[in-house]
């Protein structure tokens, strides 16, 4: 690839990490054109799922403080680019993975912070904001002050709140285990792959077209 064109690929997918508010990282070896478009669908508007080239997408994580991605960039690599909604996203990620075994899910970034495949199944279990805030802001028994700052909070602040709310499972009435984990929750900061399958190709040929 001339270098005027791999210029060109590096700006594209750094716009990428920068638009999108998450990025999760799968490989793909072995699905179909179908089954691609099948999984770009279901990650909503404004999201969407590319075959990318490992050597350049370093580069580009790189240029946006996102060094922590290299190791995963390694064999057939597609990357989803949410811009939507990030659970309903992940949510979409892990029913295609569990009906569709040969997508792989690598890891990724959500609100700038690197995130394990682990984390990402987990994020997809998260109840929809409007639910999950409601609930920790009756937890904290009229707390407002700590209420007001959940109702701003990042997704993935709220999501880390939910699990140290579960790991302590309070009692009913227990208002201060509420208390301290809201206290203890963490503050967000705010190559070429190897020559694919044929439908690896055909998949990186749907991609492109994105």
């Amino acid at each position: 690839m001339p270098t005027q064109a791999k210029a060109a690929v590096i700006d594209e997918i750094t716009e990428r990490f920068q638009k999108s508010s998450a990025a999760v990282l799968t490989e793909y070896r072995g699905l179909t054109v179908t089954q691609l478009t099948q999984l770009r669908r279901s990650l909503g508007a404004g999201s969407s799922y590319a075959v990318v080239k490992n050597t350049l997408t370093k580069r580009a994580a790189d240029s946006v403080g996102h060094t922590d991605l290299a190791p995963l960039l390694n064999g057939p690599t597609a990357i989803a680019f949410i811009e939507g909604d990030v659970v309903e996203a992940a949510k979409a990620i892990r029913d295609f993975a569990r009906a569709n075994p040969l997508l792989v899910v690598k890891g990724g970034v959500v609100e700038g912070r690197t995130v394990s495949p682990a984390e990402v199944t987990a994020l997809a279990d998260v109840e929809p904001r409007e639910v999950l805030l409601a609930k920790l802001a009756g937890a904290m028994k009229g707390n407002l002050t700590k209420a007001a700052g959940l109702f701003q909070a990042p997704l993935s602040q709220v999501a880390r709140l939910a699990a140290a709310l579960q790991e302590k499972k309070p009692a009913e009435g227990d208002a201060p285990a509420a208390d301290t984990a809201a206290a203890d929750a963490p503050a967000t900061d705010g190559t070429a792959a190897d020559t694919p399958t044929d439908t690896a190709d055909a998949a990186d040929a749907a991609a492109s077209t994105d």
